[in-house]
């Protein structure tokens, strides 16, 4: 009776040892009750994934969206807590980028229309709808992840495929810096940076070996399938053939990686170079550099679950001489009914809300969430340079590191002080000053470092 007693108690230390894993997925496709009609290319998901290991739990969650902000992550985290005790602090959850996936979710976190109400009216009333239920989504999806978890293995590879992603910004003949200066323009000289080829493959399975999900995140914008319409853009044509290898019932959780100036133009090549198709073409390979990472999976050893995130000050925004005259007239033209172009209308954005913050920095969030000692995920906010990834990942003491941009909030762009000294579109679209990429990567590996000591 005693030996039975004891070999009961020994399993059931061994099950509460177990590393546990659970997934699930929510359709977050608008609905007129929910936010804007548009046609249905494809379904937008909220996909979340819970990791649970000797009473440590943490969540991520991705949406098929443009993008994500601080309240609806606040108010997501809060239900979160409240239906499974996850702590708040312990969740990810950020945006695939996707721009077909909602257009009013950028009027939700955007100044913009709040500024011209008479122009956008609808999209911040489709906004606020659909933020109320995008909340309630994410919660509802973390949750069955939760009480969807299961003993799993864990394994890791770093794929490669450099044919898809292009930096998106050149030095021109005139010594300028452009944004996506157009196809087989002659007076482009050079890329202004380097690309990330890296897709980073996260597999997790039962014990018996049958698959529950993959993870998969490539540097990459997800701006390919255009049109007014709803679709996942190339990360929906991913998951589908992913899923015909393994099966329906494997869940794939795309994340963009630092892409902030990264897309899949090549200026080199004749158009036409979007569309559905385009997409689907993307999709595909990217799923060919998956299936190829497939044979060098890592298998990892789960000793614990832990997360750490801080806050980090980013330095403000830096206006020169007559900015603020040259924003009020920018606005008072558009407010008359004159559009503005794309540079005067964020060059505007930029100068309103830096007297917002009135020289004070503005404070993001940095998260990062470590299974062991070999593998990590960093949530950073914003579209951030390419540059800023890979260093991060030079950096990191962790075999397997996946950053996640877009997560927690939507601060635009978060150039390098290379960037911010070039100039363009990504230097003007952006929350922070000169030094805010260098603040965020320090802020991450320093977050990385404390994962790790503590193991």
């Amino acid at each position: 009776m005693r030996a039975a007693i004891l070999a009961f108690l020994l399993a059931a230390l061994c099950s509460a040892a177990e590393f546990r894993f659970g997934r699930a997925e929510v359709k977050i496709t608008p609905t007129t009750e929910t936010g804007g009609v548009k046609p249905v290319l494809d379904d937008l998901h909220a996909k979340a994934a819970v990791f649970e290991k000797d009473g440590t739990v943490a969540a991520m969650a991705v949406v098929d969206l443009p993008v994500v902000n601080r309240p609806v992550v606040e108010e997501a985290r809060r239900l979160i807590e409240k239906e499974t005790g996850i702590p708040a602090g312990n969740v990810m959850i950020s945006a695939t980028h996707s721009h077909t996936g909602l257009t009013p979710g950028w009027a939700g976190t955007s100044s913009w229309p709040s500024l011209t109400p008479a122009r956008a009216g609808k999209q911040v009333e489709e906004a606020a709808r659909y933020t109320a239920f995008l909340s309630k989504a994410i919660a509802q999806a973390v949750g069955a992840a939760y009480r969807n978890r299961q003993p799993a293995l864990i394994s890791a590879a770093v794929g490669r495929e450099d044919s898809l992603a292009f930096n998106r910004r050149f030095l021109m003949k005139d010594g300028t810096a452009q944004f996506n200066p157009g196809l087989l323009n002659p007076d482009i000289v050079r890329p202004l940076g380097p690309t990330d080829a890296s897709v980073s493959v996260v597999y997790v399975e039962t014990p018996d070996r049958k698959p529950l999900a993959t993870f998969v995140n490539h540097a990459l914008h997800l701006d390919t399938v255009g049109g007014d319409v709803y679709s996942a853009d190339y990360a929906y044509t991913l998951a589908k053939l992913l899923g015909a290898v393994k099966g329906p019932e494997m869940l794939t959780v795309f994340t963009i990686g630092t892409a902030g100036n990264i897309n899949h133009l090549d200026v080199k090549a004749p158009g036409p170079q979007r569309g559905p198709e385009e997409a689907a073409r993307i999709g595909t390979i990217l799923a060919a550099a998956v299936l190829k990472a497939y044979k060098g999976l890592d298998p990892l050893d789960v000793t614990q679950v832990r997360v750490t995130r801080e806050t980090v000050p980013l330095p403000p925004v830096e206006l020169k001489p007559g900015d603020a005259e040259k924003a009020r007239e920018y606005l008072a033209r558009e407010k008359s009914g004159k559009s503005l172009s794309l540079l005067e209308r964020v060059f505007t954005q930029r100068v309103l809300f830096s007297e917002r913050q009135q020289g004070r920095p503005f404070d993001v969030e940095v998260q990062a969430i470590a299974l062991g000692k070999n593998l990590a995920w960093v949530g950073l906010p914003g579209e951030v340079f390419v540059e800023i990834g890979l260093a991060i990942k030079q950096n990191s003491p962790f075999r397997y590191t996946t950053i996640n941009e877009l997560a927690y909030d939507w601060i635009r762009y978060v150039p390098n002080r290379k960037a911010f000294a070039e100039g363009h579109y990504e230097a003007t679209n952006t929350r922070c000053g000169p030094g805010g990429g260098e603040a965020l990567t320090e802020g991450a590996i320093r977050c990385l470092l404390r994962l790790h000591s503590a193991q």
